[in-house]
């Protein structure tokens, strides 16, 4: 990344202290129309979360209008099976992950209306188990990511009542570990994606209490290491993504002031990319579309910018403003 001051304006601009707003913007847009490159055929199967990530990172900018809506939406369309469940892309089975993405994108876009909302249900309560546990898909994979993503999906749907929510509540604690965090599955190491993936669950369903916030605040904080940033488990090394990850969780449980907040913002900036925008997992590095929507998440649930980003909810991860229109409860958002 250049500092060069005969580039770019932007790349006068001191990316360390300062949100490269436009060239985020820019970097994001023109993500769909490098169809020559490895990076879009290597992500070419999960296209669906990439567009959530993109297009909610547009949100988070203010600039939602900058990716045309009907296009993005008749796309999506084409992405869903005949049983309800969306697929990574046009032509890749359908998956839960891809499915809670397509809905949260139409909610973005005020357009649940393009879809029959009864067959998405459908799909997602057959997915839970007999002890709780949901299937990512077909194929039969458990994990507390699916837990999560048939909940929160059902909850924007206003369908929770259609599972055993007490069953559900009962697997993902059982996937708690003496530390305090939680696993994929019982048994399994603690870990930061894991570990918001059960609170944001729990949250939803009113049963935070079922865990004891301090010990977890205290794994959680735990995460920040010297450079600011932070990482999924212990003896890793920092990563953006982490902002979104342990932060969500420290926000949902009110223990965000617990890590230092101003170290771990100056990480976040230093791996801006100040010549294609973009953020970076860690300074230096290329940027993803993945790690910029993290990043600037971080920003967001820390306060940073705020006359430049919008709130995002620590839950929902969808923006405060749009969870407000569906008329959701948030006792867990500050911002409120």
């Amino acid at each position: 990344m250049s500092d060069n001051n005969n580039e770019s304006t932007t790349n006068t601009i001191d990316h360390t202290t300062n949100l490269l707003i436009d060239k985020h913007v820019e970097y994001i847009v023109k993500l769909g129309s490098k169809k020559d490159s490895f990076e879009y055929w290597v992500t070419e199967h999960i296209r669906m979360n990439g567009m959530y990530w993109g297009l909610s990172s547009l949100y988070l900018l203010k600039s939602l209008d900058k990716l045309d809506k009907n296009e993005v939406i008749q796309w999506l369309l084409s992405c869903q099976k005949p049983n309800g469940g969306f697929g990574g892309n046009t032509s890749h089975d359908d998956h839960l992950l891809s499915t809670l993405s397509a809905v949260q994108i139409l909610i973005q876009y005020d357009a649940l209306d393009k879809i029959n909302i009864n067959t998405v249900v459908d799909y997602v309560v057959k997915l839970q188990r007999e002890d709780g546990s949901f299937v990512g898909d077909q194929w039969g994979e458990v994990d507390t990511r699916f837990s999560y993503a048939a909940i929160m999906c059902l909850s924007l749907l206003k369908s929770l009542d259609k599972i055993n929510c007490e069953k559900a509540v009962e697997y993902i604690l059982s996937c708690q570990n003496f530390d305090g965090g939680f696993g994929s599955i019982p048994g399994a190491e603690s870990h930061a994606g894991q570990i918001f993936t059960c609170v944001g669950a729990l949250s939803i369903l009113n049963k935070i209490d079922k865990i004891d916030i301090d010990k977890l605040g205290w794994w959680l904080s735990e995460r920040q290491l010297p450079n600011g940033g932070l990482n999924g488990r212990p003896e890793k090394s920092s990563d953006v993504c982490y902002s979104w990850w342990v932060l969500s969780a420290l926000s949902a449980i009110d223990r965000l002031h617990w890590i230092d907040n101003d170290k771990l913002k100056t990480y976040i900036l230093k791996c801006q990319d100040n010549e294609t925008g973009g953020i970076a997992d860690k300074p230096g590095d290329i940027p993803d579309v993945f790690h910029t929507f993290f990043g600037i998440c971080g920003l967001s649930l820390m306060g940073y910018f705020k006359d430049q980003i919008e709130s995002i909810d620590p839950v929902y991860a969808l923006g405060t403003k749009t969870l407000q229109k569906l008329g959701l409860n948030l006792p867990w958002n500050k911002n409120l």
